[in-house]
């Protein structure tokens, strides 16, 4: 057989999963080829394991999507261009190539931040194909009108959840990208500003209103992601919904718990889980103690209500702590006392926490408390990094221990080991998407499914549709 010329990218497709186009990254460089593949499922037919997914095949295109299954073949760790080992589920298909087809191994991940929908690895081409990388297309272009004949307009009425993302700025990373998914996954998906709910109380016929009198009477859930300004509000409107049957993805009381900075510590310490020293006093008569309890200076001062990246100071000497302090004290505002932490060399490990499982970890060079409305910028120092199985288990356990089912953690890696800094009860999750290349939005809105025993459909049961 006669091999294939190909270029560095070339338009493919796989009959048997209904995908007639997509356009393939080639390169030689990756041994496993993989397919852009989201809302994945495992299920089993005649005692087999199969997997149902589905497939943006367009590039830059959310609208069309198709619904595919196939056998499982495999499940292996792939690393990603980002570096970091993930286990994939792996199907062989029919691949498409020109006027040949031939079965190749395809993982399946989710490839958003890439560039492409398609990679098609070494493995595939195998004795089939020879690569020019200054070439492209050498297969042939495909027109857009030829696209679009291949993907015909078809309507489907998706019938889902009734979600609302509760938080302040419909335009960060994060409530964007969960309406996002949660709209890609069939669900109804909203926007709730904070600061225009408004609650009505009585035993008869409790309810919760939007600006201009809309009734907020049939969600299904919640997704609090409230600053830490608007805490008793949003706490009390989530407690509110709670009590009206609406499922929140983290509870009020479990929010309580992770923003009362005091209240959090001393939940670590009940449950054995390590912390920075700490000291608290009510007046500031006892500040030269304090700094003295916690091992002199220099150490942190923080506040206990403050704006999140305006409420710690680094106090260098005990003159500088004790004054930091008093005039702190002489506003009648309450603080911690903390050591400073030399052996970490201001750098903080964040590990996010999905539904009792670590999902991703990133190291920063003076990690910043990243607000609602700045999450991410993408020229600050973040990068992965390897947490032991010591670490995940503390993180498991500090999320665990507040009652919550999604959170990032904080903490210092010390001689005295990993030791809490805090836990974040809506982390911005544009960081570790863009950086892990992991699908951390998805993983919320298949929680909510799962704590809901809400079914999707399974490919068989739909065919492809534009939504």
């Amino acid at each position: 057989m006669s091999k294939i010329i190909v270029g560095s990218e070339e338009w493919c497709g796989f009959p048997s999963l209904g995908v007639p186009l997509i356009k393939a990254r080639v390169d030689s460089g990756a041994k496993t080829s993989s397919i852009h593949a989201f809302n994945i499922q495992r299920f089993k037919r005649e005692g087999e394991a199969w997997v149902s997914f589905e497939v943006h095949p367009l590039q830059d295109d959310r609208k069309v999507v198709i619904r595919c299954e196939s056998k499982i073949v495999d499940r292996r760790y792939v690393k990603s261009s980002s570096g970091l080992s993930e286990r994939r589920y792996v199907i062989r298909v029919p691949l498409a190539l020109a006027d040949k087809i031939w079965e190749i191994d395809l993982t399946l991940a989710n490839r958003d931040s890439m560039g492409y929908r398609m990679l098609l690895g070494r493995e595939a081409m195998s004795g089939k194909l020879l690569v020019d990388p200054d070439e492209r297309f050498c297969l042939g272009d495909v027109s857009l009108d030829n696209i679009l004949k291949h993907y015909p307009e078809e309507t489907e009425v998706r019938r889902g959840l009734r979600i609302a993302v509760l938080g302040h700025d419909p335009n960060t990373y994060s409530s964007q990208r969960l309406i996002e998914v949660g709209s890609e996954r069939g669900h109804e998906m909203s926007f709730l500003r904070i600061n225009q709910c408004y609650m009505k109380l009585e035993l008869a016929n409790p309810e919760i209103y939007y600006r201009g009198g809309r009734l907020l009477n049939n969600l299904d859930v919640v997704i609090p992601r409230i600053p830490r300004p608007q805490t008793y509000y949003g706490c009390a409107l989530v407690r509110q919904f709670e009590h009206q049957g609406v499922y929140s993805l983290n509870s009020s009381l479990s929010i309580r718990n992770a923003r009362d900075k005091l209240n959090f510590l001393q939940i670590m310490l009940k449950h054995s889980l390590s912390i920075p020293t700490t000291g608290f006093a009510s007046t500031p008569l006892d500040s030269q103690d304090l700094v003295d309890a916690v091992g002199g200076a220099p150490v942190m001062i923080k506040l206990l209500e403050g704006t999140h990246g305006k409420d710690t100071v680094q106090a260098d000497t005990k003159q500088a702590a004790e004054t930091v302090i008093n005039a702190i004290k002489s506003l009648r505002a309450n603080l911690l006392v903390q050591e400073h932490i030399k052996e970490a060399k201001g750098k903080t490990i964040r590990c996010y926490v999905v539904d009792g499982k670590v999902v991703g970890a990133l190291e920063k060079d003076a990690f910043p408390s990243l607000t609602p409305s700045q999450e991410y910028n993408g020229d600050v120092g973040f990068a992965i990094v390897k947490l032991s199985s010591e670490e995940k288990n503390l993180s498991i356990k500090a999320v665990k221990a507040l009652g919550l089912k999604i959170a990032s953690v904080d903490f210092f890696r010390s001689n005295k080991g990993a030791l809490v800094s805090q836990v974040n009860a809506a982390p911005g999750l544009e960081a570790v998407e863009v950086i892990s290349g992991k699908d951390v939005s998805g993983m919320l809105i298949a929680l909510i499914e799962k704590k809901l025993n809400y079914r999707r459909a399974l490919a068989s049961e739909h065919g492809h549709h534009i939504v």
